[in-house]
């Protein structure tokens, strides 16, 4: 390796430095996105029995909302937020990883940067 290369820039990891960074707890979009897309799909009984039952939904089939926005949801959504069950998450939640497609279909329609 020539002597003033940074092993960052030109090794393996380089394409994974190129992608944008997003920080979930200054933004939150994902989770105030749709009413429709926090449903419960591949949990098992053991790991919806753990969500309180005030964050689920009257039919059960997903978290409850207010308006679009998850009840678990707490902050302003693009300044500073949290997930007030983030440990027992349904795994649509855990599915939504930072800068991928729904991630960026998201912060899109709230108005954030997606660079």
């Amino acid at each position: 390796m020539p002597r003033n290369a940074d092993p960052v820039a030109s090794g393996p990891l380089a394409l994974a430095s190129a992608a944008p960074l997003f920080d979930c707890q200054s933004c939150g979009a994902c989770c105030s996105y749709s009413a429709e897309w926090p449903r419960f799909s591949t949990e098992d009984d053991a790991q919806l029995d753990r969500i309180p039952q005030d964050y689920v939904a009257a039919d059960e089939a997903g978290m409850r909302c207010d308006g679009v926005r998850c009840s678990a949801l707490s902050g302003e959504v693009g300044k500073s937020t949290a997930c007030g069950i983030y440990e027992v998450r349904p795994d649509v939640c855990r599915a939504c990883m930072p800068g991928g497609d729904d991630c960026l279909m998201a912060r899109k329609a709230h108005g954030l940067s997606t660079l």
